[in-house]
């Protein structure tokens, strides 16, 4: 593996020195936009990613694409993110991917959705370094107990689902370093270099993108799924499903509306009466289509920062750019 390019001293972090990244940010795992592409970019940029295994329903297709990914990385580290919804159901294969993320090598995995307490003696034994991302400061010190090795805390301000207690992540960051001992990382609504010292000053060992990079040249969408995210703003996100205590932020749209709609009408409909209007595979169509009309589609307060198609590289550059300048506007030498 080749040495990680130098970098300034503010960015020597637990995340750094963990993952061998150049700056302390991870890309977000996106559900079916978080391949080998997506991923590999991210880390031959200086960063780390998850290949989302969610995306993969069957195991076959998951071990060829964390193959594809590991050779698309020519060295740089990558990770396999987990994704457990809150209960456990009929079929789920959750501990057989364990089982093949560790038969595959793969160094760094992230977790999300419960408390992944039951499958840490299958990663610690095979030497995983496990980050676990939950949407609340209480969950952070769960983790902690259990043997994670950090926690990333994302805020209200996070696209996809930023849990049920809606604390923003300014308020996440300045309460993490009283409550937890291991590294923590902090997300929700961050998209540009300078909100990286922040969080740094802070505490945390690094942030968490998502948003931000959903218009990378190499994430496999549509260029009208895109380019309605840079016409976006910050303020062009809703939150729907909190009536199943599901609570999703996403684009505005049609579908948004009528969810809405649905949910203050009928508080008890519960998610088979609007699985009509959020099936994943309704959303998915937009990143084929364009057409961005129909669908949830995860978004975050971060559309603010998103101006421009480009390759992950350049995304990456900016936001160690714009880091500096805040550390040159405070006067500290980096």
């Amino acid at each position: 593996m080749p040495a990680p390019e130098p970098r300034p001293a503010i960015f020597d972090t637990p995340v750094t020195r963990t993952y061998g990244t150049r700056i302390p940010v991870v890309a977000g795992g996106l559900q079916w936009l978080a391949n080998a592409d997506y991923v590999s970019a991210a880390g031959r940029a200086g960063i780390l990613s998850f290949i989302t295994a969610a995306s993969f329903p069957k195991l076959d297709d998951l071990r060829a694409e964390i193959r594809r990914c590991r050779e698309m990385c020519d060295g740089a580290p990558f990770g396999v993110n987990v994704s457990m919804i809150p209960k456990l159901v009929p079929g789920e294969q959750t501990e057989e991917i364990f089982r093949l993320i560790a038969d595959e090598g793969v160094r760094f995995v992230e977790t999300s959705g419960r408390s992944p307490e039951a499958f840490m003696p299958i990663l610690k034994g095979a030497n995983i370094t496990v980050l676990h991302k939950v949407p609340s400061l209480r969950y952070a010190v769960k983790a902690e107990s259990v043997g994670v090795d950090m926690v990333s805390i994302v805020g209200a301000e996070c696209g996809g689902h930023p849990g049920l207690d809606m604390v923003g992540s300014i308020v996440n960051a300045g309460l993490a370093d009283e409550r937890l001992t291991i590294p923590w990382l902090v997300g929700g609504g961050f998209g540009h270099g300078k909100q990286l010292i922040a969080a740094l000053a802070m505490g945390a060992s690094g942030v968490v993108m998502g948003t931000r990079f959903l218009v990378a040249e190499e994430v496999q969408a549509h260029p009208g799924y895109k380019q309605a995210l840079i016409d976006a703003t910050e303020i062009d996100t809703a939150l729907t499903l909190q009536s199943v205590r599901n609570t999703v932020r996403s684009l505005k749209n049609e579908t948004t509306e009528i969810v809405a709609a649905l949910e203050r009408d009928n508080p008890d409909i519960g998610i088979g009466g609007l699985m009509d209007h959020v099936s994943g595979k309704i959303g998915r169509r937009a990143y084929d289509t364009g057409d961005v009309s129909r669908g949830i589609l995860s978004a975050g307060h971060a559309l603010g920062f998103v101006d421009r198609i480009e390759p992950f590289a350049a995304i990456v550059s900016r936001l160690e750019v714009e880091a500096l300048a805040a550390l040159a506007r405070l006067g500290v030498a980096a």
